[in-house]
């Protein structure tokens, strides 16, 4: 018994070629990407009616319920520090304060007075949408 003859096999597509590709991409998005800092602590922003949007600015600075503030990773006094060295340049931008719905108006007055002495053009309230 003969079998016919098959036709040659092509060699298959070698896949080194792809998975260089699909590793480049890795590394271009790991290199390109921005990568935000965790937040120092939960904060829940206060609602208000006709919010829309997220307020969007060049600095986050945080204020807890107990009226702690949070920057870059620090907390209390030395966060307020931070933001004043991050604006020794002088911060001609706006700065989104993001203050939990519990913190004191007296804690969250003191924290944007500060703010403005440094220089900000715009402070922003973040709230959230009822």
């Amino acid at each position: 018994m003969r079998f016919p003859d098959l036709p040659p096999r092509l060699p298959s597509e070698p896949l080194l070629p792809m998975i260089n590709v699909v590793f480049l991409m890795l590394v271009f998005v790991l290199i390109a990407g921005r990568i935000a800092p965790p937040d120092p602590f939960p904060v829940a922003a206060p609602q208000v009616a006709g919010a829309e949007a997220l307020a969007s600015g060049d600095h986050m600075l945080y204020l807890s319920r107990t009226g702690e503030a949070g920057f870059g990773g620090e907390t209390g006094e030395a966060a307020l520090d931070a933001l004043a060295a991050a604006c020794a340049a002088g911060c001609g931008g706006a700065l989104v304060l993001r203050a939990d719905a519990g913190a004191e108006a007296a804690a969250v007055a003191r924290v944007m007075a500060r703010a403005a002495a440094l220089g900000f053009d715009e402070i922003r309230l973040m709230t959230v949408a009822p």
